[in-house]
C-alpha cells in the first residue's frame, strides 16, 4: 500500500489500505456475480495466484520515505535495520531499479502467513 501510488500526499497508511480493501471488495463482488465464482483462498495459505512469491496476501506495503542518514553511512546499514524490523529497503525505482538521492521504498518483508492487517501495521510500527 503506498500513499503516493493514490496520488496521495502525506502518511494515512490507514486510509489507503481502507480504499484498497473497499476496492478488491468490489471487484470480489463483480467477479462473483459475473461468473459465481471466488477467488481461490486457501485458509493456510491465503490467496492463491499465479506467482508463487505472492502466495499469502501477496501485499506489499510501502511508503517512500527520505533517510539521508542511511544515504550517508550506506544501504547495508539501513538493510540491517531493516531486518530487525521485517521491513525491506528499497531504491524508489522499483525492485531492480535504483536510488534516488536519500528516498527509499521501504516494504513489509514477509507475504505469507500474516494477514494483510498485520502487513500493514508492520508498516505503521
Amino acid at each position: 500500500v503506498s500513499t503516493q501510488s493514490t496520488g496521495e500526499k502525506g502518511g494515512d497508511v490507514k486510509g489507503v489500505f481502507s480504499r484498497l480493501v473497499d476496492g478488491i471488495n468490489a471487484v470480489a463482488k463483480s467477479v462473483k456475480e459475473e461468473s459465481g465464482k471466488d477467488f481461490m483462498l486457501d485458509e493456510k495459505y491465503g490467496y492463491v495466484h499465479s506467482c508463487p512469491t505472492n502466495l499469502g496476501t501477496g501485499m506489499r506495503a510501502s511508503v517512500h520515505i527520505d533517510l539521508p542518514g542511511y544515504a550517508k553511512e550506506g544501504i547495508d546499514k539501513l538493510k540491517a535495520r531493516c531486518e530487525e524490523l521485517s521491513l525491506q529497503p528499497r531504491g524508489t525505482r522499483g525492485e531492480s531499479g535504483g536510488m534516488t538521492g536519500c528516498r527509499f521504498d521501504i516494504s513489509n518483508k514477509h507475504r505469507l502467513g500474516y494477514s494483510e492487517i498485520q502487513l500493514v501495521q508492520t508498516m505503521i510500527d
